[in-house]
């Protein structure tokens, strides 16, 4: 593996900000910590990148031991470019020499073909003698990813690289970012609290929360099999339905009889919650079960609509928007869930 953590410990006194946390990046791949503010996500970006010693278990890059309990590899030796939340250009340098500053070790012809190559490939090359408050947001950032490229590191950490960025740059340049990441093939590990940026950028994302690793596996399978409840809630948007266990994979609910994803774990008799996805429910006027509509919220090409089953439970559901329906009216719907995934009632 290229990276890799096996039960990394951070502590601030008696309090464990990274408590056991264990994975593998491959070569190549991007992968992405998420999580809500305080899981420890950044502490752990400054673990692998040398900035916080670790108080047990390993870090290892290309099967060498960056750290381990009392001993660590300085950050400078490590071979890892680091794009900062605050993006920390120098503001006294162009954008030609802002990403030549690493390069210091290799001849003037090399540097120079270096850095326009990556000017090129991120779109700045027409930005050279420009100094960073010449430019954009957007392209700071980018500037921020050609410096942190330019001395072939191993390894690329990004810490809320967009956080300042408004949501539809974000989206947009985390597409961007990307590219330029696989264009090199570079492997990296993004750091973000909002899933869209992960969704976006990342091949494989890791779930945190209290300082652990909730679920490492590929956004696909995070928002279709989440392995905790806390995954399930934290990823996408979605409603648990209670039901009652009364066969293999079979679970009763106010909508009948739903089958689900890994059943063989319950018994009959067992009360749990499904979640479903408001893509699983389904706007069909020719269907005897109905809901009322209790709260839209419009976002062009469809509907998202809160719905109200007659027990009172609520669900979620993604309608095209040229089905306009208004509040307190009642529509058909069918449930159609790819993956139902079931977890233990919680007690009231």
């Amino acid at each position: 593996m290229w990276l890799e953590l096996h039960e990394v410990v951070r502590r601030f006194g008696t309090r464990a900000a990274v408590n056991g946390l264990s994975f593998q990046l491959e070569r190549g791949a991007i992968g992405c910590l998420l999580g809500p503010s305080g899981c420890g996500k950044t502490t752990a970006l400054r673990c692998i990148a040398g900035f916080e010693p670790i108080d047990d278990g390993v870090i290892r890059a290309q099967g060498v031991v960056l750290a381990k309990r009392g001993e660590s590899i300085a950050p400078e030796k490590r071979h890892i470019g680091m794009v900062f939340q605050d993006l920390a250009l120098f503001p006294h340098l162009n954008v030609h020499d802002n990403v030549a500053f690493g390069l210091a070790h290799v001849s003037r012809d090399e540097r120079r073909r270096r850095v326009e190559e990556l000017l090129t490939v991120v779109g700045l090359a027409d930005r050279c003698f420009h100094y960073p408050h010449q430019l954009s947001g957007g392209e700071q950032q980018r500037v921020a990813l050609a410096r942190a490229l330019a001395p072939k590191p191993d390894i690329v950490l990004l810490d809320e690289p967009f956080s300042s960025l408004d949501s539809e740059l974000r989206e947009r340049l985390g597409l961007e970012v990307r590219q330029v990441l696989k264009r090199f093939g570079a492997t990296a590990l993004l750091v973000t609290h909002d899933q869209r940026e992960a969704f976006a950028v990342a091949d494989v994302v890791g779930v945190m929360r209290d300082g652990r690793l909730e679920q490492w596996a590929t956004p696909y399978e995070l928002y279709h099999q989440p392995a905790t409840r806390f995954v399930a809630d934290f990823i996408g948007e979605g409603v648990f339905l209670p039901g009652d266990i009364v066969g293999p994979s079979a679970v009763q609910t106010e909508l009948g009889v739903l089958h689900m994803n890994g059943g063989a774990r319950w018994r009959p008799g067992q009360r749990v919650d499904l979640l479903l996805r408001p893509d699983d429910v389904i706007h069909d006027d020719a269907s005897p079960l109905t809901a009322e509509v209790c709260a839209r919220t419009f976002r062009g090409a469809d509907f998202l609509y809160t719905l109200r089953l007659p027990s009172g439970t609520q669900l979620l559901s993604l309608v095209p928007s040229h089905h306009d329906h208004a509040i307190g009216e009642r529509i058909g719907i069918r449930i159609e869930p790819d993956h139902v995934v079931a977890f233990e009632r919680k007690s009231s």
